[in-house]
This record gives C-alpha cells, sequence and structure tokens, in this order.
C-alpha cells in the first residue's frame, strides 16, 4: 500500500517555503503564448542569445533553380548543420533534407506567382495538418503590403495565425518582395507592425538605412532581416551587425551564404556577429581564415 512506510513519508521533500519559480520567456512578446509555441520559438532562437540564424533556400517556390540551389543536397546539407532553423518549402525538404540533420524548420506555407507573371498574388498552399506531419517549427507565409495583392496576402497570414494559434505552431509573416514595394523606414515600420497586429508570432523583413531602430522598436514581435540579392562578404557580415544593434533577433540568409566563396565559413562568420557579437571586421577576418583552411 502506497507511503505505509511511515519513514518514507518523512523523507519526503515538499520544499515548503520555497517559492515556485515562474521566469518570464525572455523572446520579444512570447511571455503569454502557449507552451507549444514557446517550445517552437526555443527551438528557433538560440536560448544564450535569444537571437537566430536562419538559413534561407526556399527561393526556388518563385525562382526556380536558383543559383547556387541547383543541388540542395550538394550545397545546403554541408552548412545546414550550423543553421538554427532551416527556411524552406515541403518538396525540397521531404525530397533533399534528411531528418537526422534534425534542425526546426520554418516552412514555407504561401505559394501562387512565379517570376515569370506577376509576384505576390499568392494563396495558403500548405495546410495545417501537413505542417504538422512535417514537425514544422514555424510556417511562413508572405505579405504584399501597399500591393494589390494586399488583402489575399494578409487573408492568407490570418488563416496561418487561426491555425497555428489551434496547434501551437507560430507563424512567420515575411515583407513582400517586389519592384513598386519601397524598402525604407516608413514602409517596413508600417507593414511589419501590420504583421505584428495580424497575430505573426515574428517578422522577416529587410534591412533599411536610416531609421532601422524605428521599425524594430515599433513591432512587438521579434525581427529577423533577410539577407536579400547577394553582397560582398564583409558587406552582408556589416549589414548583419547593424540590423542587430538596432534590435533585430537574427538574420534569415540564403544567397549572401550560399552563394559565397566558402559557405560553411560564411555561416560561421554570421553566426559569430549575431550570436557572439564580433564586429563586421572580426567576422570577416575570421571569414577569411577559415576559408583559407577550407
Amino acid at each position: 500500500m502506497p507511503d505505509a512506510d511511515r519513514n518514507a513519508v518523512a523523507d519526503k521533500d515538499y520544499g515548503i517555503g520555497v517559492p515556485v519559480a515562474n521566469p518570464a520567456f525572455p523572446l520579444k512578446g512570447a511571455n503569454n503564448y502557449d507552451w507549444g509555441m514557446k517550445d517552437r520559438l526555443a527551438r528557433i532562437f538560440d536560448a544564450r542569445s535569444t537571437r537566430t540564424v536562419m538559413l534561407a533556400f526556399d527561393h526556388g517556390y518563385i525562382m526556380g533553380p536558383t543559383s547556387g540551389l541547383e543541388r540542395i543536397d550538394l550545397s545546403i546539407l554541408p552548412i545546414g548543420d550550423l543553421a538554427d532553423c532551416l527556411m524552406c518549402t515541403r518538396g525540397a525538404l521531404r525530397a533533399c533534407i534528411p531528418p537526422t540533420m534534425n534542425k526546426p524548420v520554418a516552412l514555407r506555407c504561401s505559394a501562387g506567382s512565379t517570376v515569370l507573371t506577376e509576384l505576390n498574388n499568392e494563396v495558403i498552399g500548405v495546410e495545417i495538418e501537413d505542417a504538422i506531419r512535417l514537425n514544422a517549427s514555424a510556417m511562413a507565409a508572405m505579405v504584399a503590403i501597399g500591393s494589390q495583392f494586399e488583402a489575399l496576402t494578409i487573408k492568407n497570414l490570418c488563416l496561418l495565425v487561426e491555425t497555428g494559434n489551434r496547434y501551437g505552431i507560430p507563424t512567420l509573416g515575411v515583407c513582400a518582395v517586389g519592384k513598386e514595394l519601397t524598402r525604407d523606414a516608413r514602409y517596413l515600420g508600417l507593414a511589419c507592425r501590420v504583421i505584428a497586429e495580424n497575430g505573426a508570432q515574428f517578422v522577416k523583413t529587410y534591412f533599411c538605412e536610416p531609421d532601422f531602430e524605428k521599425v524594430t522598436a515599433a513591432c512587438p514581435v521579434p525581427i529577423i532581416i533577410a539577407g536579400g540579392k547577394k553582397l560582398p562578404e564583409k558587406e552582408a557580415l556589416a549589414m548583419a551587425r547593424k540590423a542587430i544593434d538596432q534590435g533585430a533577433a537574427g538574420v534569415d540568409m540564403g544567397r549572401n551564404i550560399f552563394q559565397a566563396e566558402a559557405p560553411r565559413a560564411m555561416i560561421k562568420a554570421v553566426r559569430a556577429v549575431v550570436h557572439d557579437g564580433l564586429t563586421p571586421e572580426a567576422a570577416f577576418e575570421m571569414y577569411k581564415d577559415l576559408q583559407a583552411k577550407s
């Protein structure tokens, strides 16, 4: 019979008088989320720095075989272990990424027009059940604020947020690309705030100068920056440092990593900037040293 031994009962420690710890969840805006949502965000954002280095290789969903991504198995697998999170499509994930890599995935869930037609005309292309089957840590949708597809893409975002909240999967709202969309603080500040107000748990946008700190300050959830077009390695590291210094919670780089002359060295240098606070100059020296040894 349980607890029949009185000595065993006496030996129990109930911690009487010791207050129960109730630590705050460190990620911006996330303290009131459910446990599962927090758990998935904790996979994406490093516990020590509360920042993330995401590796984006979802370009093919609108661009086809992007330079550097012709063979995902040859370009991404050798560096994927160094990313905090992989951002990709379900097709690339199932076909090219072994589950044993065991990295959190930000799954591209919006789909639609390509570079051959009018960009940003998108729908929800991945249902929640498939995101769950793929063990997604986040679902990503493009949002085209200021374009003719603004209302449609906001609706897409809201649908992902609704289903994501139901199952504890965060939503990443991605600021759209497009020739007609201005990348200044006024536009990006509006776009990021609208995306957050519609429920996204974090936002991907572009770095801008000046006033990027106003964009991050006015957004109640974490902002990560897109790498954008390929830059010289030192410039890409400098952009990452500026973004972090002005409030960004990380980077989601693709071409500036997998198109680098030494991709593995580059992602290590980016990590040093984002997580360890290295200056661009020191990180670039690190990159060159690692490149010489590779």
